[in-house]
C-alpha cells in the first residue's frame, strides 16, 4: 500500500482562496455554530511556555497545541501547531508561524500538512467581523484599534467588511512609527480615514467599536475609556482592566472553556478571581449566530467580546482549500508512506 501526502505553503493557499475573508467568514460562522451544537471536539490548548510569569511568555515566546475533530459538511480531524516569539521583528519575522495537519476522521491517516501563519490571522479576523455583525451598532462609523501590527490590519479589512459603514480608524501603538505606517497604508488599502493617534482614551471616546491586539500583559483600556453604544473586542491577553467589565450589558466569548483554561484575558482572570461568575456571561457567539440568544438590542449597550480562538476554524479553512487542491491542483504532493 502507497500513501500520498499533500502539503500547502503560503503562496499554493493563497492561489486556493485561503486569505479570502469572506470565504473565512463562512468557515468559521460553520465552525462556532457547530461548536455550540456540540459537534466539534476541541480538548483545551496545550501551551509550551519558556519561563513561569505571562511577562516571561511575553519575552520568550510559546509554541501552542490545538487538536481537534469537526462534524458537519467540515468533517475533518487534525491539529494546529503554532509559534510565537515577540522578539522576532528583530530578526524580520512574523511573530506567529504555524502548521496544520489534516487527518482522515474515519481513517486518522494523515491527508495535509499545511502552513497556516496567514490562515491564523484571517479567520481571527473573521471572527471578529462575525462578532462586529451581531454586537456592534448597524450605523457604526468610527473604530479604535490598539496596536498597529500584521494582525490590527486584518482586523480592520474585516470590520470593514460587515460595518461599510465605518468612515474613521484611529490607531494606536506604543511604536509611534508603527501607527503611522499603519495609518498611511490602511487609508489607501480602504479609502477611509485612518488616523495615528497619541490619545487612545479620547479615541476609545469617539469609538463605536475599540479592538485590541496587542502583547501587553498589562490593561491598555480603561473602565473610563467606554460610553454606551460601544463594542469592545478582547483579543489577546488582559488588554481591558477589571473596571471595565461591569459596565457592559453583555459579555460574549467565543468559546468559554477555553477562554476560562487560557487564563490570561479579562474576564478569564476575573473569573479565576471570583468577580465575573458563570451565570454573568451572556452567550458563546455560536448561540447568537444560531439565532438562539440575542445580540445586541439597542443603541445604549455596552458589549464585551472576548475571542480565544479555536484551532478548528483553522482547520476549516484548510480543510476548504485541501478539497479544492484535490478537484483542481495547486499542492505539491509527496509520498508519505512507500
Amino acid at each position: 500500500m502507497k500513501l500520498e501526502l499533500m502539503f500547502l505553503n503560503d503562496a499554493q493557499l493563497r492561489a486556493l482562496g485561503a486569505y479570502d475573508i469572506r470565504a473565512a467568514i463562512d468557515d468559521v460562522r460553520e465552525v462556532l455554530t457547530l461548536h455550540v451544537q456540540h459537534q466539534v471536539n476541541s480538548p483545551s490548548k496545550v501551551v509550551l511556555r519558556w519561563g513561569t510569569t505571562v511577562e516571561d511568555e511575553n519575552r520568550y515566546g510559546r509554541c501552542n497545541a490545538m487538536p481537534c475533530c469537526i462534524g458537519g459538511n467540515i468533517n475533518m480531524a487534525g491539529i494546529k501547531w503554532l509559534g510565537s516569539n515577540p522578539q522576532n521583528f528583530k530578526q524580520g519575522l512574523p511573530r506567529a508561524t504555524g502548521l496544520v495537519i489534516l487527518n482522515d476522521p474515519d481513517t486518522k491517516i494523515p491527508l495535509c500538512v499545511a502552513d497556516c501563519t496567514q490562515v491564523s490571522g484571517v479567520r481571527t479576523g473573521a471572527a471578529s467581523a462575525l462578532a462586529i455583525d451581531k454586537l456592534a451598532k448597524k450605523d457604526a462609523s468610527t473604530i479604535l484599534l490598539m496596536g498597529a501590527g500584521f494582525q490590527a490590519r486584518l482586523q480592520l479589512e474585516s470590520a470593514k467588511i460587515v460595518r461599510p459603514s465605518l468612515k474613521k480608524c484611529y490607531v494606536y501603538d506604543i511604536r509611534p512609527e508603527q501607527s503611522a505606517k499603519y495609518a498611511a497604508e490602511m487609508s489607501r488599502k480602504l479609502n477611509m480615514e485612518v488616523i495615528a493617534t497619541d490619545d487612545p482614551k479620547q479615541a476609545s471616546l469617539e469609538s463605536d467599536i475599540v479592538i485590541t491586539v496587542t502583547i501587553s500583559a498589562v490593561p491598555v483600556v480603561f473602565g473610563d475609556w467606554l460610553h454606551p453604544g460601544q463594542t469592545c473586542l478582547n483579543l489577546a491577553d488582559f488588554e481591558y482592566e477589571y473596571a471595565c467589565i461591569p459596565q457592559c450589558s453583555k459579555v460574549v466569548v467565543d468559546d468559554w472553556e477555553g477562554v476560562k483554561h487560557r487564563q490570561i484575558s479579562t474576564v478569564s482572570l476575573m473569573y479565576r478571581d471570583g468577580l465575573f461568575k458563570e451565570e454573568q456571561l451572556h452567550a458563546e457567539l455560536g448561540e447568537i449566530l444560531l439565532g438562539n440568544k440575542p445580540g445586541r438590542e439597542n443603541d445604549e449597550e455596552i458589549i464585551y467580546f472576548n475571542s480565544v480562538g479555536l484551532g478548528a476554524e483553522d482547520l476549516a479553512v484548510i480543510t476548504r482549500c485541501y478539497r479544492k487542491a484535490l478537484k483542481e491542483g495547486g499542492g505539491t504532493v509527496v509520498p508519505y508512506w512507500e
